[in-house]
């Protein structure tokens, strides 16, 4: 335990650039470690990417077909024998919160107690998880490092207003994700948590590039606007619409679907403002959820908006998409949200919600063919668990 401290205490003085190197002399001294590498997941969530100062040297490792990828994907350590080197080789998933940021790989003695070592660390891991995302406000370098590839200036204004990938909580857990993810367009997600409810936000502008980039930041910060001034869901909507009204009025729009979860009932408030739409898996069975359709964010001036009730149940998976999923079409024309969306729902089942949208994604592209997307896409799955226990 005294080593742990040590290494927490380290994390948390050191400079933001430094955390690679101060967690590889922790290992060093109190491990053995021989070889420490940190790893990040690319925006596309297709690659591993070498944290590295400096010009880029480490070639990136796949996700789906590599020892990294398997502990990025299952949140479990990996562990591989060094053969006739005696040296033992440990990647460990880095996760914060259900959000999966990476892995970090360790080559250990072979005579090392991996009973023991193996939870220190995922400790480790931890607070390394942590502490990059505090030091993502001071330095680039690992904002650089998820990239395996330039993004478009407007897939880098639409990335930086995004929470993470995913997130759990005793009542629920819900993952998200945007393609294709180096020149997005104007699909964005987010979401707020409190202590009494999560509030989600499904974002599709209008247009391309840099003009659907501004549309999308000026709703969704009108949004978190609304919501930091503790207004309803309803008045939520209004504000933003008066805010995109006021900048545009109403040659362009934004199309949004809010809902609002009651962490302690699993009752939601929605207002469905435009194109993004919902699916509900329960017992196995794939239905649309239908809700009450209102205009768009910025079409007219002054739109009043209202919202819809529904409730979940405990096993419900939820799964939201915007046009740029459900519209596409095969090559005999069947729209993907017709029949093939509820296939893949179903037959994704059983993966935790973090990993549904890649999966899906996956399945969109086999649905489509090999003729690329002529729009973004974006997919976020919600698996509700229900109310936490009280404690007596």
């Amino acid at each position: 335990m005294d080593r742990l401290i040590a290494v927490d205490r380290a994390l948390r003085a050191g400079a933001p650039h430094t955390l690679l190197e101060i967690v590889t002399t922790a290992l060093a001294t109190e491990y053995g470690a021989e070889r420490v590498e940190l790893r990040l997941a690319d925006y596309a969530v297709r690659s591993l990417q070498a944290v590295e100062r400096g010009p880029r040297k480490t070639e990136p490792v796949g996700i789906h077909d590599s020892p990294q990828g398997r502990a990025f994907g299952s949140q479990e350590p990996v562990v591989i024998e060094g053969g006739a080197t005696g040296a033992v080789d440990v990647h460990l998933p880095v996760t914060i919160r259900g959000d999966r940021m990476g892995v970090l790989s360790v080559r250990l003695p072979g005579d090392c107690p991996l009973d023991t070592v193996l939870p220190e660390m995922r400790h480790i891991c931890e607070a390394l998880g942590h502490e990059i995302l505090v030091a993502e406000r001071d330095t680039d370098l690992y904002v650089l490092a998820r990239r395996a590839a330039r993004l478009t200036l407007a897939a880098e204004m639409q990335w930086q207003l995004l929470p993470g990938r995913a997130c759990s909580r005793t009542e629920f857990s819900l993952g998200a994700h945007l393609e294709p993810a180096y020149a997005i367009f104007g699909d964005n997600y987010d979401w707020s948590i409190s202590a009494d409810d999560l509030i989600l936000t499904v974002t599709n502008g209008m247009g391309q590039g840099i003009d659907a980039a501004l549309l999308t930041n000026l709703a969704v910060n009108a949004l978190r606007n609304a919501r930091r001034a503790g207004l309803g869901l309803a008045d939520q909507a209004a504000l933003a619409d008066q805010a995109v009204y006021a900048q545009y009025h109403g040659r362009t729009y934004v199309s949004v679907l809010l809902l609002r979860f009651v962490l302690a009932t699993g009752e939601v408030e929605v207002v469905d403002a435009g194109s993004p739409r919902a699916w509900r898996m329960r017992a196995g069975v794939v239905e649309p959820l239908r809700f009450e359709a209102q205009l768009p964010l910025g079409m007219f001036e002054d739109t009043p908006y209202v919202t819809q009730p529904f409730s979940v149940e405990p096993g419900d998976r939820l799964l939201f998409a915007s046009d740029g999923v459900y519209s596409v079409p095969s090559s005999a024309s069947e729209h993907y949200g017709e029949r093939a969306l509820a296939r893949s729902l179903s037959a994704t089942r059983l993966l935790p919600p973090s990993q549904v949208p890649a999966a899906m994604f996956r399945d969109l592209a086999a649905h489509h063919g090999e003729t690329p997307l002529d729009d973004d896409a974006l997919v976020m799955c919600l698996d509700w668990y229900g109310p936490s226990p009280k404690t007596p």
